[in-house]
């Protein structure tokens, strides 16, 4: 670690998973103090400055590995508080737009818990390290500083309005609602781009009580998704086993086809999509909360890495960018993201000169990638607005969803698909000459017909027994 100047101090405004995970990175070279508008819960509990965690919300493998990088034991910590390790595709029966991708042996994972969870043990890891702080229920009201060098923030905290918080450096991980675009141009900081693509999508969601025996007997997450080349509007359905013998089920459909609030429509929206699976696993379940809404779900992209940011600041997460919830890349590209930040740091110290700015460089490629995965697919959908894609795109989104076909019928398309999907590798990845091969000859041929639950999880849920699919669990291929 390079260190040569005094003991800096770093303030982090938003303590959520991306604020956390840069306190985590930042406390090797400073100390920091976490500012955030809540108060923070010692257990976990819901929280107004994320309305989103109420939604189901999955820890991919690329990100559960990057957090684990930063906290090590981190994946003991969420199964020891009720987290659930997900073997991919194993534990997971789901229809992509081109069908049913088969439950071969693990070639990647994820952590399914309610984000509250999830949070919190990450929060009670941060939180108890050396020289790291929290000042909450404060707001801050601006950044201080220069268009050449930001040098702290002011708060309004319980004690005291306008309070100066001085700063080496200023991390802006406040989320969607950030303001730090404005903060920025106040002082003088011109040029700084916005861009967003929107469905519409409009998510809801509700927990209900697990079938008895459902998580002893590890059921798998269900997942119907919708198919973005029918020109209708796309509908989606998810169960995710969750601590405390719980389902999380959400339910979503951009422009024209969103679900709403009203608990009589939920199940009838589950089963009115493209498989009927998760309305008729949800049937005859007890609800345990009313039906959460959440609208306001644009990708939306600040572009502060092709401006001159001042020293002594940089932002991530969904300050950076904010995408489709569907895809489940927010978390997983901050973590991925504050790594590169780590490097950097390890590599100059938090003293060099123009630190800020070369972090927001090196966070760019991850929201890049992220951004063009998720926009390339919502822009299809009827009625969406915003920046269309790329010259070439039609190509590309041609030749992903051969590879997507591939995946429902071999195991080496399978994996290549995963790999990318959890954000283990880059799309880079999917034109390796090796699965190119495989993609030009993939074929439908031999796909699953029906959800390929096995005998024994239908028991479980209750579902009529009826002739399943030959071979319903998916064998290698």
């Amino acid at each position: 670690m390079t260190q040569s100047s005094p003991p800096r101090h770093a303030v982090v405004i938003g303590g959520s998973m991306a604020g956390l995970l840069a306190a985590a990175v930042l406390a090797e070279h400073a100390t920091v103090t976490i500012i955030d508008a809540d108060t923070l819960p010692d257990s976990p509990a819901p929280r107004r400055g994320l309305p989103q965690a109420r939604h189901v919300h999955v820890m991919w493998s690329g990100g559960a590995r990057a957090i684990e990088d930063i906290l090590p034991g981190i994946t003991e910590d969420w199964t020891a508080a009720g987290a659930i390790r997900r073997s991919l595709p194993t534990d997971l029966v789901t229809k992509t737009a081109e069908g049913w991708i088969p439950r071969f042996a693990e070639m990647q994972f994820n952590i399914s818990c309610s984000r509250d969870l999830l949070d919190s043990v990450v929060r009670a890891r941060v939180t108890a390290l050396d020289g790291v702080s929290t000042l909450q229920r404060s707001r801050v009201r601006g950044v201080e500083g220069t268009a050449a060098r930001i040098t702290g923030v002011r708060v309004d905290t319980p004690e005291e309005e306008g309070r100066l918080v001085p700063a080496d450096l200023v991390v802006d991980a406040s989320g969607r609602g950030s303001r730090a675009r404005s903060w920025l141009q106040e002082l003088g900081v011109s040029g700084i781009r916005r861009a967003e693509v929107d469905s519409g999508l409009v998510y809801a969601t509700r927990i209900f009580e697990a079938p008895d025996g459902a998580h002893a007997s590890g059921f798998p997450i269900v997942n119907v998704q919708s198919d973005p080349r029918v020109p209708v509007p796309g509908q989606t359905a998810t169960i995710v086993p969750i601590e405390n013998g719980q389902w999380q089920a959400t339910l979503s459909g951009t422009r024209g086809g969103q679900p709403t609030g009203d608990p009589d429509a939920f199940i009838p929206f589950a089963k009115g999509i493209r498989d009927p699976i998760v309305g008729e696993l949800l049937e005859g379940r007890k609800p345990l909360t009313d039906v959460a809404v959440t609208q306001g779900t644009a990708n939306r992209r600040i572009y502060f890495e092709k401006v001159d940011l001042p020293d002594g600041f940089f932002a991530v997460g969904d300050s950076v960018a904010t995408f489709n919830p569907l895809y489940g890349q927010g978390m997983t590209v901050a973590a991925q993201g504050l790594l590169a930040v780590r490097a950097l740091l390890r590599a100059k110290g938090l003293a060099h000169p123009a630190f800020g700015r070369e972090a927001q460089r090196a966070i760019a490629p991850q929201v890049a990638t992220a951004w063009d995965l998720a926009t390339s697919q919502d822009i299809l959908y009827p009625g969406a607005t915003g920046m269309k894609p790329r010259a070439g795109a039609g190509l590309l989104n041609s030749y992903v969803s051969r590879l997507m076909t591939g995946a429902t019928t071999r195991q080496a398309l399978t994996a290549a698909f995963l790999q990318v999907i959890t954000m283990s590798s880059a799309p880079t990845h999917w034109l390796r000459p090796s699965v190119v091969w495989r993609v030009l000859r993939a074929s439908e041929r031999g796909a699953l017909k029906a959800p390929p639950l096995t005998a024994a999880e239908r028991t479980v849920a209750g579902l009529d027994q009826r002739s399943d699919p030959a071979d319903p669990v998916g064998g290698a291929r």
